[in-house]
């Protein structure tokens, strides 16, 4: 095959545009991939580029087909890790091949479904904090619901409310240093020897003590919570022995992480989406009455929402939580003619993939009918949890727990009709902004 050349952004371009880029790279990115194609490089000076794709091929290439030559950037196997330890997310080869087998029995769905009444409950207690008739930003209750739901599937009672805030605090103000130092590297040495890296793993070690206190409570006790840490200490390596501690305190801490920041960022999405079609509200609302009366207990409520779900992937297509996946190739490659040096960086948009107008009809169109019939699965532009070997292990469990949150919130409440622009924030994460809306009591 002939080799393709790939279309170049210069540095002066990216010079330019640099005030711009570190508050919203977005608009920058889309622009280049409407003028340069699908695939492109960008020089950052320095011999330094990345190369951008919005090719949902090249996307399943590189976190499928030949997965094994490509690894995840520094940014979470070394920027991250420092903050939440060597877990699945981070950690990378032989390490992560022997955790994701250990760890993949506890988010099978017979067992998630022993979590249900506890991840319920801690969705109800925050949604009685929504204030009635009144404009509230509903992004920091999201915030809140999603954490303490993490938290109750991990302890179920055992953990105190006090507790569980300090874990927060802890766990969004290392995400948000890691932030700080990803948007300003030309702090990176005032970052790294001013004290700001140093408090916040201070914190990290902090949070580590916690969890520690809270497992050796567990194994004292000898009582079982059928929670995920009860799983986590059950599950055993295939030469019968279980995880180290400070293995497990990593695993505990990325599941904070992972699945707390990515959940509310999709409700927040949602509830904005439901704010601009209240037709779409009231299906939720009928598809929840019917649910009710024909089911006694929550997986197979869970099931019968399936309208429910397809508005969920929906929001997620429009504004999918993980925005970007990034890898870096071990030794050289070729994909459709495009020739990829070792150790190349490749930014995959993902948010390009769930908008492009080759594989959507209407794609900027807000339509849940496009996932009938379980159609996201099957979708080859649609990678709202990732792709391959390394998709998020808890996607079923991310899954339950918005539907479950979402016909929560719209059997007790309409939002009200809201035509202004939906605003984002991409970090390391894509977050909402000024998510005010306004709940009305049915």
């Amino acid at each position: 095959m002939k080799e393709k050349k790939i279309p170049t952004v210069s540095f002066f371009s990216f010079l330019k545009n640099a005030s711009k880029i570190v508050k919203n790279p977005l608009p920058f990115h889309h622009k280049n991939f409407e003028g340069k194609g699908d695939t492109f490089r960008l020089k950052l000076g320095l011999g330094n580029s990345v190369i951008f794709s919005r090719n949902p091929e090249f996307a399943l290439y590189t976190l499928q087909k030949n997965q094994r030559n490509y690894t995840k950037s520094k940014i979470q196997t070394k920027d991250l890790s420092k903050y939440v330890g060597k877990g699945l997310l981070t950690s990378e080869g032989e390490l992560w091949k022997k955790q994701r087998r250990l760890i993949q029995p506890a988010f099978h769905k017979k067992q998630l479904e022993q979590l249900l009444e506890t991840v319920l409950e801690a969705i109800r207690i925050e949604v009685r904090t929504i204030q009635p008739n009144k404009e509230i930003d509903i992004f920091p209750i999201l915030n809140d619901l999603a954490f303490q739901t993490v938290a109750k599937a991990l302890f179920k009672t055992q953990i105190d409310p006090a507790v569980i805030k300090r874990l927060q605090h802890i766990t969004e103000a290392a995400q948000q240093m890691l932030v700080k130092e990803l948007r300003q590297p030309f702090k990176a040495l005032y970052f790294k020897y001013g004290g700001p890296i140093k408090k916040h793993v201070d914190l990290t070690i902090e949070a580590r003590g916690i969890l520690k206190r809270l497992v050796n409570e567990r194994r004292e006790s000898g009582e079982r919570q059928n929670d995920l840490l009860d799983m986590l200490l059950d599950a055993r390596y295939e030469d019968g022995t279980g995880m180290e501690e400070s293995q497990l305190i990593d695993e505990i801490l990325i599941l904070f992480v992972a699945g707390h920041e990515t959940t509310s960022n999709a409700l927040t999405f949602t509830l904005e989406l439901l704010a601009k079609h209240p037709d779409v509200q009231e299906k939720i609302y009928e598809e929840y009455a019917f649910a009710k009366a024909n089911t006694d207990s929550l997986l197979p409520y869970i099931k019968h929402c399936e309208y429910t779900k397809q508005v969920i992937e929906e929001s997620m297509r429009l504004y999918p939580p993980a925005y970007f996946v990034d890898r870096v190739n071990y030794e050289e490659d070729e994909f459709d003619g495009i020739q990829i040096a070792k150790e190349s960086n490749l930014l995959f948009s993902i948010i390009e993939i769930h908008k492009h107008k080759d594989f959507w009809e209407d794609p900027e169109v807000f339509n849940p009918d496009r996932f009938a019939n379980n159609a996201g699965m099957k979708h080859k532009a649609y990678f709202p949890f990732g792709a391959g070997p390394r998709m998020c292990i808890g996607n079923n469990f991310a899954m339950y727990e918005m539907v479950l949150a979402i016909t929560e919130i719209i059997q007790q409440y309409k939002i009200k009709k809201k035509e202004t622009p939906i605003e984002i924030k991409p970090l390391i994460t894509l977050k909402p902004e000024n998510a005010i809306l306004e709940f009305i009591p049915r």
